[in-house]
């Protein structure tokens, strides 16, 4: 055996491990960029706050994704933190989108429900692409698992604006639209609490480690 060449090629499958995480980001980070451009100019257009909570937990997807390329091949302390931070942000995401809502109940508003029910599945369709490409990666980390919580969260998210335009089609009416937009809040928020929490485990558990060697 030769401790050195076991070594090096140990470095070689971690670099190679790495450099794939990054192409994985990257691409996900691009097609949510996309999705924040696309969600948010007919969310404006459609007057639906479906598709402008689409939009800002999209944001926070984009967010997340550029602060989990920062924390790829780094310890499971610096992962903790890059999570924490997605949580923190995508309730703050979440809290934005309610005080949009409930100025909408008040105001009114006058959704598409044609313009929703595309943009939704187009947007389902980009987050299958993005549950692919991060599959292989999701155990790599918790801020990996985070944006796949993320990610989750989107697809449900979509597929429910799908049905609220349905809705509003079918009553002639705002509410679904509106309801569908407190419906993502909860998702948002829960997808956040769970990202948290996961980061906590995963310090507690860098703690444990660490005072064992100790």
């Amino acid at each position: 055996m030769n401790p050195k060449r076991d070594g090096e090629e140990i470095k070689s499958q971690l670099d190679a491990s790495n450099a794939a995480e990054r192409r994985t980001l990257k691409w996900v980070l691009g097609i949510n960029a996309t999705q924040v451009v696309v969600a948010g100019g007919m969310g404006i257009a459609a007057q639906s706050t479906g598709l402008l909570g689409a939009a800002l937990d999209n944001l926070g997807d984009a967010a997340v994704y550029v602060v989990s390329l920062y924390a790829v091949g780094r310890t499971v302390v610096a992962k903790a933190r890059v999570a924490s931070l997605s949580g923190v942000l995508l309730i703050v995401m979440a809290l934005v989108l309610l005080g949009e809502i409930m100025r909408r109940f008040v105001g009114g508003s006058e959704p598409i429900g044609v313009a929703m029910i595309v943009t939704a599945i187009a947007n389902a369709a980009t987050n299958i692409i993005n549950l692919r490409l991060l599959r292989s990666h999701r155990e790599q980390g918790v801020h990996l698992k985070a944006s796949w919580i993320f990610t989750t969260n989107d697809m449900i998210a979509n597929i429910g604006i799908a049905a609220s335009g349905v809705a509003v089609m079918v009553f002639n009416s705002p509410l679904p639209d509106l309801l569908i937009g407190l419906v993502v809040v909860g998702i948002v928020i829960w997808g956040g609490w769970e990202i948290l929490e996961q980061a906590r485990e995963a310090r507690r558990a860098a703690d444990s480690a660490s005072g064992g060697t100790g």
